[in-house]
């Protein structure tokens, strides 16, 4: 897992790299958080989810605590079709998890302030670019799923599962009721249905 974690970060700099003169002029700074209030599913990998989960485990146990409560909301929230705020947003509208945010939060940034009547607004080459590595991310992580963070976590959190995806083994059986009623996505299956991106 180690070394699919350096590719990981691999992947996030070769977008960045790509992306950086079309996102030169973007509006975002540091407070507006109308992405991760109002822009919808936060998708990751399961391979992203472990990251994530390993940096959980850093922080203190009352931090801990809390932001399992938060997880939990946003699955119930979201499960009866709800909107939810990111779970990992905190007060001061900062991220507890910037440093490695997942791909879905990468690749969102604006040219123009947002709000609720302005979504944000993307270069095309870069939404191109976004869904091309969105298929690299799932080819990289093969025998794992996709699917919004809490309900990625929330398969983390299980033993079963975790062994099972740590000693690099498929077996979708052992999540097929969840991973219908929450729209989890098999990367196997997406890697197969996606043509190999362009050179």
């Amino acid at each position: 897992m180690e070394e699919k974690q350096v590719a990981l970060q691999a992947i996030y700099s070769a977008f960045e790299q790509t992306a950086m003169s079309h996102k030169a002029g973007a509006a975002c700074r540091k407070g507006c958080a109308y992405c991760c209030t109002d822009a919808g599913s936060i998708d990751i990998t399961t391979l992203e989810g472990l990251a994530i989960r390993e940096t959980i485990r850093t922080f203190t146990r009352p931090r801990q605590v809390e932001l399992n409560k938060a997880l939990a909301r946003d699955m119930k929230r979201r499960e009866k079709g709800q909107s939810s705020a990111c779970p990992f947003l905190l007060k001061n509208k900062a991220c507890m998890i910037y440093d490695i945010r997942p791909f879905s939060c990468r690749r969102i940034y604006s040219l123009e302030s947002c709000h609720r009547d302005r979504p944000p607004i993307i270069h095309r080459h870069v939404m191109e670019l976004g869904r091309k590595t969105i298929a690299g991310l799932q080819r990289l992580d093969h025998s794992g799923y996709s699917g919004h963070i809490s309900y990625i976590l929330h398969m983390l959190a299980a033993p079963k599962f975790l062994s099972t995806y740590l000693a690099g083994e498929f077996k979708p059986e052992e999540i097929t009721v969840f991973g219908k009623t929450h729209r989890i996505v098999i990367n196997q299956v997406i890697d197969k249905e996606t043509p190999l991106p362009d050179k």
